[in-house]
């Protein structure tokens, strides 16, 4: 469970910047599972 901040982004707000974050890199070990969106609200 997770804290909800004032500071963290809406859903809506999200769909919008998904694509900011780069590709794989061809042969790179491949990204988890790992959600981005909490991982974004805590930066």
């Amino acid at each position: 469970m997770t804290k909800n901040y004032p500071s963290n982004l809406r859903w809506e707000q999200w769909e919008l910047i998904p694509e900011v974050f780069p590709e794989d890199k061809p042969g790179a070990r491949p990204r988890t599972t790992t959600c981005m969106y909490p991982v974004v609200n805590a930066i």
